[in-house]
C-alpha cells in the first residue's frame, strides 16, 4: 500500500498544468504589430548595458587612433591592403583573413554552444544600436505606457515635438554611425573634413547615406524583424545547441499554474505556483516572445526577462531564479554535463586556427619576389658566347618604410647579372624589373636547372630575405 501511494503522489506532481499559446490569436509576425519594450533594471540589464556601450565606443574610436602616418586600422581597397595595427594584410596574405575568419566562426560555435545566443543578447550590433535607440526613445517619449498612448493620441504640439526629438535623435546616431563605418575604408579626417564641407566624393556621400538608412531603419523600425525574419544565425543556431547549452529558460514546475495573487496570500493553498502572470517578461523582452512557452528561436538571450522576473519574486518575497540562464537538463533534473564532444571539438579546432594565425601573423615575410619568365624565348645565345635567360622580377616591399633591396640567383655556377643588383623600394610598393642572368653553357650540367632568386635587406638590424624559385634553360 505505502509503494502504491507513493508512486501515486509521485504521477501527481509531474502532472503539471502548463500555459500553452493560443497560435491562432498570436499576431507577432505581423510587421504592424509594433512592440513596446518596457525598461527594467537588473544585473544582466546592466551587463548589457555596459557591454553595449563599451562597444560602440570601440567601434567610434578605433579609426581615431594613429599608428605612424595612418590609423591604426585601416581597410585601404585602393591600394588593396588591410591596416591592422603594426599588420598590414595584402591580397598575397589572404588565407591570415580567411583564418581571422575561421577564428570568428569557430569562436561564434564555442560560445554558442557553450552558452547559446549570448553574442545575439549582448554584443550584436543589431542589440547594442536597438538598444541605444530605445533608450533614446524613452528618454524622449516616456515610458512603454506612455508611448502606447502617444501613438494612440491624436496629433498635437506635444506628440509632434516629441516625435521629431526622437527621430531626429535616430537619424543623427545613424549619421554617426555611418560616417564611422566609412571610416575605416577612407582617413577618417578626409571622411569628416570632406563631408560636411561639401568636397566629398560622390561614392563616399552614397556610402554615408546609404548606411545612415540602414541603421535608421535596423535599429529603429525593423528591430526584432531583423532578428526572426532576417538574420540566419537564429536558422542554424539549433545545430550548436544541446540539452547542456546554457539558455533562458522558464521553470515551469516551479511557476505553474500561474495566476495573480495578494502578496500575503499563501498560493500553495490556491494552488498555484511562483508566476503571478504579471507578463512583465513579455513587456521587456525585445523580440516580443513569451519565454514561459519554452526555447524559442527568436530568444536571443538578452537576459531582460530574468532580470523583470527576479524583480517580480523579490517583490512577491519569493526566491528568485523563476526565469534564469540554465540547461534544458537542469530543468528536467538531469545532471549536466560541461565537456562533451561538439564543445571540445569546437574548442580544439579553434585553438588550433588561433595558434596558425598567431604563427603565420609573426612569420610573415616584409617582402615578396615572384619570377615571370620571358615566355617568348626560354634562352638565347648573346654576343659574348654566354646561355642568357630573361627574367621579370615584382618585388613587394612590405614595410611602411622605404628599404634597398640586395638581388641574386642561387643554384647556378658562376653566372653574369644583366640589371641592377641593388634597389630601393619605397613602403608598401611594388617594383617590376627585368633582368637577364646568363652563364657559359660549358659549365652548365643539364639543359634545365632549378634557381632560386633572392632578396635580401636589413630590417631593424635582422637580414630579411625572400626567395622564389624558378628554372634555366640551355636548351
Amino acid at each position: 500500500m505505502n509503494a502504491e501511494s507513493n508512486k501515486k503522489d509521485y504521477s501527481k506532481t509531474e502532472r503539471i498544468k502548463i500555459h500553452q499559446p493560443d497560435v491562432n490569436k498570436s499576431d507577432r509576425f505581423n510587421p504592424r504589430n509594433r512592440i513596446y519594450v518596457r525598461a527594467i533594471e537588473g544585473v544582466w540589464t546592466q551587463l548589457r548595458r555596459r557591454l553595449g556601450w563599451v562597444a560602440m565606443l570601440f567601434f567610434l574610436i578605433l579609426p581615431w587612433i594613429p599608428w605612424g602616418d595612418r590609423q591604426a586600422v585601416w581597410f585601404n581597397l585602393g591600394e588593396q591592403k588591410f591596416h591592422i595595427f603594426g599588420l598590414t594584410i595584402w591580397p598575397q596574405d589572404l588565407t591570415l583573413l580567411a583564418a581571422l575568419l575561421m577564428i570568428a566562426a569557430f569562436g561564434l560555435f564555442f560560445v554558442t554552444t557553450y552558452l547559446g545566443r549570448v553574442w545575439c543578447g549582448y554584443t550584436c550590433p543589431q542589440t547594442v544600436w536597438t538598444f541605444i535607440f530605445i533608450w533614446f526613445e524613452e528618454k524622449l517619449e516616456g515610458a512603454r505606457n506612455k508611448r502606447i498612448k502617444l501613438d494612440q493620441m491624436p496629433w498635437s504640439f506635444n506628440k509632434l515635438w516629441r516625435k521629431t526629438a526622437k527621430h531626429t535623435a535616430w537619424l543623427l546616431i545613424s549619421l554617426l554611425t555611418a560616417m564611422t563605418f566609412v571610416s575605416y575604408f577612407v582617413p577618417t579626417t578626409e571622411v569628416y573634413i570632406d563631408v560636411f564641407s561639401g568636397s566629398a566624393s560622390g561614392g563616399i556621400y552614397f556610402w554615408v547615406v546609404l548606411f545612415t538608412l540602414a541603421t535608421y531603419g535596423n535599429a529603429g523600425w525593423m528591430r526584432e524583424i531583423m532578428c526572426i525574419h532576417m538574420c540566419p544565425y537564429a536558422r542554424f543556431q539549433a545545430a550548436m545547441f544541446d540539452k547542456n547549452t546554457y539558455i533562458v529558460g522558464y521553470d515551469a514546475k516551479r511557476g505553474e499554474s500561474r495566476g495573480p495573487r495578494s502578496r500575503k496570500a499563501d498560493h500553495k493553498e490556491m494552488g498555484l505556483g511562483d508566476c503571478i502572470d504579471c507578463d512583465l517578461c513579455v513587456q521587456v523582452c525585445p523580440t516580443g516572445i513569451d519565454i514561459r512557452n519554452g526555447l524559442q528561436y527568436e530568444c536571443i538571450n538578452c537576459g531582460a526577462c530574468i532580470d523583470a522576473c527576479d524583480t517580480t519574486m523579490e517583490r512577491m518575497g519569493y526566491q528568485k531564479g523563476l526565469i534564469a540562464y540554465t540547461t534544458e537538463n537542469k530543468l528536467d533534473g538531469v545532471k549536466e554535463k560541461v565537456l562533451r564532444p561538439k564543445l571540445v571539438g569546437y574548442g580544439v579546432v579553434l585553438t588550433v586556427m588561433i595558434l596558425i594565425f598567431v604563427y603565420a601573423s609573426a612569420t610573415i615575410a616584409p617582402v615578396r619576389v615572384d619570377i615571370i619568365r620571358d615566355r617568348n624565348q626560354l634562352f638565347r645565345e648573346n654576343d659574348q658566347g654566354l646561355t642568357e635567360n630573361t627574367f621579370t622580377l615584382k618585388i613587394l616591399n612590405k614595410t611602411e618604410s622605404v628599404h634597398e633591396y640586395d638581388l641574386s640567383v642561387d643554384g647556378l655556377p658562376e653566372y653574369q647579372w644583366f640589371g641592377p643588383q641593388t634597389v630601393t623600394i619605397a613602403g608598401g610598393e611594388v617594383l617590376t624589373l627585368p633582368v637577364s642572368v646568363a652563364v657559359d653553357p660549358v659549365s652548365l650540367s643539364r639543359p634545365m636547372l632549378k634557381v632560386d632568386f633572392k632578396v635580401s635587406t636589413v630590417i631593424d638590424g635582422e637580414t630579411v630575405e625572400a626567395t622564389q624559385e624558378s628554372r634555366f634553360f640551355s636548351q
